[in-house]
């Protein structure tokens, strides 16, 4: 058998279902053996495109999503991709081609160390030198790229050692139960939590798991704790819950920071450090309960006084046990500060100016989607409108990137998600700036008969950053640009173009595209004037911050 032949059976035997990628000469070998599998490989129109797709089908089903490149700029095209499943814990493996290893043909030509490339930002790269040792170390990549904290792995699988014979051979897949706390350290999180007078719940991405979202909404139910979540933990707990205070979309001064500068106690499931701070630690201020999959990793914003480390859902379960006494609690002003926060983020939601404001897109998307339904959003100052005011009802149904928040991921993630879920309305909105870092991508989204909608919030600008220019008192600057006619782009593709000029028009193709068939991109304008005055100014009078 040769070795390109026994990758793709390895493959097959962990599951796979997709390949995203373009190949190249040097992957000749591993396609002519993939066209009778029944993996199915989905041509993109760029590597990163086929490296984000990968990544959110990891983050979707929790195991590797597979792409493929081949050698030199292929592979230099993936490292976005990769340091994207890397920090926000989808796994992820990748594939490249390489030049012969045993016989030069070409000299240096496209060569780099790509292995080396990719070692700060993988669990695991490795280069393949005998076809014999395929099935082992796939089987460890895909045991790597699933562990806690899952992530990006790599291997690289040369011309000539993928034409090599070798012997028949595949690993039975394992799965493994993550170990629990110990029964003393489980003690004392519950005696914390009795003996707090504020406790509070802070759901983070990685509590963003299969079983974790039944056990906490059942230790939630029984203890009555009010809690918050990070942008990347929305929907874990339905947000209509009575005790959900709200999303911290920022860091600091934002009104449900109001209740977390109130906790004596937070206790904080499924954040860690590489997910933007929520909140920051002060010495001799909030004590903090790590729970997670792995111990804190401290740094000067973030040192937990207990670490309870082990499956989630298993741990919440036997907190939920041992935590009796709530004779100290009192979360009267949670309750107040959940009310400030409600009349706070509902204020614009009826606002009809045009072009529109964010918050009134988050309300119509809210009223339109059904609970199941999915939004990805690539990386702008939308965001934040979007992490504070659209409230999720199940897990991953608002996908965003808060680790390392690049852009170009909103398209190829709403695809992914679409592939995955074809019952489901799913929606992509972005920034015109992220939209046209990977806008190739609508050409394979129509390609595969995707029925999708993408919104693009059309300023001409890059509008985070002018938004942070603004609050750092700079001169507006550098950050203008102009964008191609995006209805006549969009049918050039294939795809359907719609330009709203009204509150009333958006609604009605909102609803066209929605629900009609086809690859539907609505160009709206959009209106940011707000951003400063309430995300820079209003927060931080309301914080009682002098500017």
């Amino acid at each position: 058998m040769k070795a390109s032949e026994l990758f793709i059976k390895v493959l097959e035997n962990e599951g796979v279902e997709y390949i995203f990628g373009i190949p190249g000469e040097e992957n000749l070998d591993f396609l002519n053996s993939l066209k009778n599998s029944k993996i199915k490989l989905i041509l993109t129109r760029h590597e990163q495109g086929a490296g984000f797709m990968a990544a959110t089908y990891g983050r979707l089903t929790g195991k590797p999503g597979v792409c493929l490149a081949t050698l030199g700029p292929g592979a230099t095209n993936f490292t976005t991709a990769a340091a994207y499943a890397q920090l926000g814990a989808m796994p992820m493996m990748m594939i490249t081609g390489q030049k012969p290893i045993k016989k030069s043909k070409q000299g240096r030509f496209q060569i780099i160390d790509v292995v080396d490339l990719f070692r700060p930002i993988t669990k695991y790269t490795r280069q393949i030198v005998n076809g014999n040792n395929i099935p082992s170390m796939v089987r460890e990549a895909f045991r790597l790229a699933m562990e806690e904290r899952p992530g990006a792995v790599h291997l690289e699988l040369p011309e000539d050692i993928a034409e090599e014979e070798c012997q028949e051979r595949v690993f039975t897949v394992v799965g493994h139960r993550r170990p629990d706390a110990d029964k003393e350290t489980i003690g004392e999180a519950a005696k914390m939590i009795e003996n707090a007078k504020m406790p509070l719940v802070l759901i983070g991405a990685g509590a963003n798991r299969k079983r974790t979202s039944k056990a906490l909404t059942e230790f939630l139910e029984k203890t009555k704790i009010p809690f918050f979540n990070t942008q990347m933990g929305k929907g874990v707990v339905d947000e209509r819950h009575p005790r959900f205070l709200g999303t911290a979309a920022l860091s600091d001064h934002d009104f449900v920071h109001a209740a977390i500068g109130k906790a004596d106690l937070i206790i904080n499931v499924g954040h860690d450090v590489i997910e933007k701070p929520p909140f920051f630690m002060e010495q001799g201020g909030t004590k903090v309960i790590h729970l997670n999959f792995f111990p804190a990793e401290v740094d000067e914003v973030y040192f937990p006084q207990l670490n309870v480390v082990g499956d989630i859902a298993s741990n919440i379960e036997k907190l939920a046990e041992q935590v009796n006494d709530h004779s100290n609690w009192d979360f009267a002003d949670y309750e107040k500060i959940k009310i400030k926060v409600g009349e706070h983020l509902s204020k614009y939601f009826e606002d009809i100016r045009f072009p529109m404001l964010p918050q009134r897109l988050v309300n119509l998307l809210r009223q339109t989607l059904a609970e199941e339904d999915i939004i990805t959003l690539d990386n702008g100052v939308y965001k934040l409108w979007f992490a504070r005011n659209y409230h999720c009802y199940q897990p991953n149904t608002l996908l965003l990137d808060n680790a390392l928040a690049s852009m170009g991921a909103g398209l190829p993630s709403a695809m992914c998600a679409k592939l995955l879920n074809p019952e489901k309305r799913v929606v992509s909105v972005c920034g015109d700036g992220g939209f046209m870092m990977n806008s190739q991508e609508l050409e394979t989204a129509v390609r595969l008969g995707l029925n999708l909608t993408v919104i693009i919030l059309n300023d001409n600008a890059f509008g985070m950053i002018k938004w942070k220019q603004e609050d750092m008192g700079f001169d507006n600057f550098g950050l203008d640009y102009n964008n191609p006619d995006f209805v006549k782009y969009a049918e050039s593709y294939g795809a359907i173009g719609h330009r709203p000029a009204s509150d009333d028009e958006f609604i009605e193709m909102l609803d066209k595209a929605l629900n009609t068939d086809g690859v539907h991109v609505i160009d709206l304008a959009v209106d940011y004037s707000l951003n400063h005055s309430i995300l820079n100014v209003l927060l931080k009078q309301q914080a009682g911050v002098k500017q």
